[in-house]
């Protein structure tokens, strides 16, 4: 696993973007934050849509942050 980076760039990761609601997504989240909207929101991530880079980050974030697990 590459060393993931403590800032995301929601606008880089479309699944990700489309689960902000008022925020711009050219700007930074935290790793942390943006594991916590996956979590939380995952009945809207269309998961055919993800691609493999968005994938290799949902699970990066998932062993960092989630113990290997994301609760869904």
């Amino acid at each position: 696993m590459a060393q993931m980076t403590d800032e995301i760039i929601p606008n880089d990761f479309p699944e990700l973007k489309s689960l902000l609601m008022d925020r711009d997504p050219l700007c930074a989240i935290s790793a942390k934050e943006a594991f916590a909207l996956y979590e939380r929101n995952w009945r809207f991530v269309d998961v055919r849509k993800l691609t493999e880079h968005e994938a290799q980050l949902v699970r990066e974030l998932a062993t960092v942050y989630g113990h290997g697990v994301v609760l869904v």
